[in-house]
C-alpha cells in the first residue's frame, strides 16, 4: 500500500510559479511510476507529466518547457515545479503512483487546488 499527501497549490497570478510536493508513505517508492494529472471544472483528467523509476521523463504539451517534474527516492518525494503559469493552468492535481498504464498497483492523492487568476 502507497498513500500520496500532495502540498503546494495555492493562487497565483499568470506568469507566477508554484511548486507543488507530493509525499509518499510506505515502501518502494522507487520502482513506481510517478505521474502528475490535473482536472478541471467540467473537463476530463488529463496527464501532465511522468517520471519513470528510470528517471525518464515525459510531458503534455500544453505545459513542456514551462513544468519540470523531478523525484528523490530517499525522500520518498515528487515534485512538479510550474512556472510562467497560465488561467488555463487552473485545476486540481493530482498525484499518482502506479505500476504501469492500466496497472490494478495505482495509488493517488486527494489533490491540490492550483488557480491562477489576476
Amino acid at each position: 500500500q502507497v498513500q500520496l499527501v500532495e502540498s503546494g497549490g495555492g493562487l497565483v497570478q499568470p506568469g507566477g510559479s508554484l511548486r507543488l510536493s507530493c509525499v509518499a508513505s510506505g515502501s518502494s517508492f522507487s520502482i513506481y511510476t510517478m505521474d502528475w494529472h490535473r482536472q478541471a471544472p467540467g473537463q476530463q483528467r488529463e496527464l501532465v507529466a511522468r517520471i519513470r523509476s528510470s528517471g525518464i521523463k515525459t510531458y503534455a504539451n500544453s505545459v513542456r518547457g514551462r513544468f519540470t517534474i523531478s523525484r528523490n527516492n530517499a525522500k520518498n518525494t515528487v515534485w512538479l515545479q510550474m512556472n510562467s503559469l497560465k488561467p488555463e493552468d487552473t485545476a486540481v492535481y493530482y498525484c499518482n503512483a502506479h505500476s504501469g498504464v492500466g496497472s490494478e498497483d495505482t495509488y493517488w492523492g486527494q489533490g491540490t487546488q492550483v488557480t491562477v487568476s489576476s
